[in-house]
C-alpha cells in the first residue's frame, strides 16, 4: 500500500506513524514544504518568552530525540521529503506532482491513499505597510526566530499585536516578559472571541493591570515607517496612532485548501475548509484530510465549524490512519475546548458561549460563579471565575467558560466530558468528583455553578448581569443596591450607589429596605447576596435580584476606599 501524506507538522506525522504501526510493510511518504518536521507550534510563544530555551525542544520527543528526517526514516520507517512542495493532485492517475525547492526539479509520486494535512496560513490584513521590517506573524519556527532576533537587539520597546485571539494574547505575555510595552489592537468589541464579552472583559482588565494596553473596537489602518529605515515605527488606527518598533500580526488563520480546490474536492461553504465525512474522507473516498485544513462538526449544534487546534489535528491523524488501514473509526466532532495562559490567569472555554447558544436557537440560562479552586483555607487556594451556560427547557449543559489564577483546565475538561455525554445541570450537580482540600473544595466549582443555574431555573434566584446593572447605574434608574458584606469589606471597595446592609443584620433592618423599588443584592461572590435575596423573599419582598458573579466578576470600575 502506497500512502502519500502532504503536510509534516501535526496531523500528517501522526497519521504516518499510526499507519506504519498498523501495516508495517506500507510505503508512506510525507511531503513537507518547510524544513521543520512535527514541531510543537503551540509552544512557539513560550520559545519567544524564553521558557523554552532551545529550538530543538520544539521538535523533540518526550525522550529527547529530535523528530527529523533521520528519525522518521530510522525509527518510523517513513520516507520524509522536507523542503518539497506539492504542486498538483491528479486524481484520475492517483499521483501527486511535487517540486524539490532546493533543486527546483519536479517529479511525481503515485498513491493508493492520499492524506491532505496542509494546515492553515496566517491571515495578513490588506493594509499598507505589512511588508515592512520588524513585522511578523507567529505561525512557525522561522517567525519565532525573527521575533527573538529583534528582541535580542533590545530595540523593540514598543510592540503592537494586531489581533486579540489566542495567539495574540499568548504572544503578548511573551513580549512583556522581555520588557516590551505592548498594545493589543483588536477590531472586535472584545479580545478572545471564544469567550462571552463579560468574561473577556475580566481578562482585559487583568492584562491592563500587567501594563498591557488593550484597544478594542479599533481597526489597524496602516503600518508606517517614519524613520526611513524600512522598519515599522508606528501603527495608524482609526482611533489614532500607536508607536511600534515591532508588530505581530495575530488576526487568525485560514485553511490551506488550494490543492484540494484544484483537485475538485468539496470545500465547506461556511468554513471555507475541506469538507470531510465522519471518517475524514473528502469527496474523493481515496483522499483523506485532517488538521487545520478541514472543517469539523460541532457536537452540540451539528453544524460545520472551523476550530484549528493541535489537539484536534493529532486525534484526526490517528482516525485517518485507522481507516486507511482498513478500520472503521469515526471522528465524532468537537465541542470547541480551548484554553490559554494569560500571565498568571488561565482563560478557557468548552461548548457554546451564551451568544453562540442563543444564535443556535436555545433558550439560554446562565450564571457567573466565582469561587476558590480548592478549599479556601489552603494556602495554595486561588480564585477561579466561571460562567456556565445551559438550555432552560431541557437543562442540558451547553458550555462553560473560566478565567482567573485558579486551576481551570480540569474544570474545562470535566465540562467537556459532560457536554459530550449530553449531561444536564442536574447530572453535573450530582457528579462524584474527587475531593481533598489541596485539590478541590467539597463542592467543586462546577457543581456549585450547576446549582446556581438550577436555582435560577427553579425560581429561587433571579439574576442580573453586570452589564444590565451598569446600564441601570448610568441611567440613574430608581432601585436599591444592597451590599450584604461586612463594614470592613465595604469600606475597602464597593459598587457605586450601593447601601451597606450586612447579611447578619438584614432581618432586623428590613424596615430600611424599600418595598416599592427593585432591590439588587450583591457581595464578594454573590453567595451572601443570594442569601440576602432569600431573606427578603421570605419577608414578602417581590422584586429582588442578585448580581451575577458579585464583585469578583464585576468588569467595570468600582469605588475604592
Amino acid at each position: 500500500m502506497k500512502v502519500v501524506i502532504i503536510g509534516g507538522v501535526a496531523a500528517g506525522p501522526k497519521a504516518a506513524s499510526k499507519i506504519i504501526r498498523m501495516v508495517p510493510d506500507a510505503h508512506v511518504t510525507i511531503i513537507e514544504k518547510g524544513s521543520f518536521l512535527s514541531y510543537a507550534g503551540c509552544g512557539l510563544p513560550y520559545y519567544v518568552s524564553g521558557e523554552i530555551k532551545e529550538q530543538r525542544e520544539l521538535m523533540e520527543t518526550s525522550a529527547g530525540v529530535i523528530r527529523d528526517t533521520a528519525f522518521f526514516r530510522n525509527v518510523k520507517d517513513l520516507e520524509v521529503r522536507s523542503g518539497t512542495e506539492a504542486l498538483e493532485i491528479d486524481r484520475a492517475a492517483r499521483r501527486v506532482r511535487i517540486k524539490d525547492l532546493a533543486t527546483r526539479q519536479e517529479s511525481t509520486l503515485e498513491y493508493d491513499k492520499l492524506v491532505l494535512a496542509t494546515g492553515a496560513t496566517p491571515v495578513i490584513p490588506p493594509i499598507p505597510g505589512v511588508d515592512k521590517g520588524n513585522v511578523f506573524t507567529l505561525h512557525g519556527v522561522h517567525d519565532a526566530e525573527g521575533i527573538k532576533s529583534v528582541l535580542a537587539e533590545r530595540t523593540a520597546k514598543d510592540v503592537v499585536v494586531i489581533g486579540g485571539g489566542l495567539i495574540g494574547v499568548e504572544a503578548t505575555e511573551a513580549l512583556v516578559t522581555h520588557g516590551c510595552r505592548v498594545t493589543i489592537v483588536e477590531m472586535m468589541p472584545q479580545i478572545l472571541g471564544m469567550l462571552d464579552w463579560e468574561m473577556a472583559r475580566l481578562v482585559e482588565n487583568y492584562m491592563e493591570s500587567k501594563g498591557v494596553r488593550v484597544l478594542t473596537d479599533t481597526r489597524a489602518m496602516a503600518l508606517e515607517d517614519r524613520g526611513g529605515g524600512g522598519k515599522v515605527t508606528h501603527v495608524k488606527t482609526d482611533k489614532g496612532e500607536v508607536p511600534a518598533n515591532m508588530v505581530i500580526l495575530a488576526i487568525g488563520v485560514r485553511p490551506n485548501v488550494a490543492l484540494a480546490r484544484q483537485a475538485g474536492l468539496e470545500i465547506g461553504e461556511k468554513t471555507r475548509a475541506i469538507r470531510v465525512n465522519d471518517h475524514l474522507q473528502t469527496s474523493d473516498p481515496d483522499i483523506y484530510a485532517a488538521g487545520d485544513c478541514v472543517e469539523s462538526i460541532d457536537r452540540i449544534t451539528g453544524e460545520a465549524c472551523f476550530v484549528p487546534l493541535g489537539s484536534t489535528a493529532n486525534k484526526q491523524g490517528r482516525v485517518v490512519a485507522v481507516n486507511i488501514c482498513g478500520g472503521d473509526e469515526a471522528f465524532p466532532g468537537i465541542v470547541g475546548s480551548s484554553i490559554c495562559k494569560v500571565f498568571d490567569y488561565c482563560a478557557g472555554r468548552t461548548g457554546l458561549t451564551e451568544r453562540g447558544a442563543e444564535s443556535a436557537g436555545y433558550e439560554v440560562i446562565s450564571a457567573m460563579v466565582p469561587g476558590s479552586d480548592r478549599a479556601h483555607y489552603m494556602s495554595e487556594s486561588k480564585p477561579l471565575l466561571m460562567k456556565m451556560v445551559a438550555d432552560r427547557k431541557t437543562g442540558r449543559l451547553l458550555g462553560v467558560q473560566i478565567t482567573g489564577p485558579g486551576e481551570g483546565a480540569k474544570r474545562i475538561d470535566v465540562a467537556a466530558t459532560a457536554i459530550t455525554a449530553g449531561m444536564t445541570i442536574d447530572d453535573v450537580a450530582g457528579l462524584d468528583l474527587s475531593y481533598a482540600p489541596p485539590y478541590a473544595s467539597a463542592m467543586d466549582n462546577l457543581i456549585t455553578a450547576a446549582n446556581v443555574v438550577r436555582n435560577k431555573r427553579d425560581g429561587f434566584m433571579v439574576g442580573i448581569t453586570a452589564e444590565e446593572l451598569q446600564r441601570k447605574l448610568q441611567a440613574n434608574e430608581d432601585f436599591f443596591l444592597l451590599d450584604a458584606r461586612t463594614p470592613e469589606e465595604y469600606a475597602e471597595v464597593r459598587l457605586p450607589k450601593s447601601t451597606l446592609v450586612p447579611l447578619g443584620a438584614l432581618r432586623r433592618r428590613l424596615a430600611e429596605i424599600p418595598r416599592d423599588r427593585d432591590v439588587i443584592c450583591y457581595c464578594a461572590i454573590s453567595l451572601r447576596g443570594y442569601e440576602a435575596s432569600r431573606v427578603l423573599a421570605g419577608a414578602g419582598f417581590r422584586n429582588v435580584k442578585v448580581l451575577d458573579g458579585g464583585l469578583a466578576m464585576w468588569p467595570f470600575e468600582k469605588e475604592i476606599g
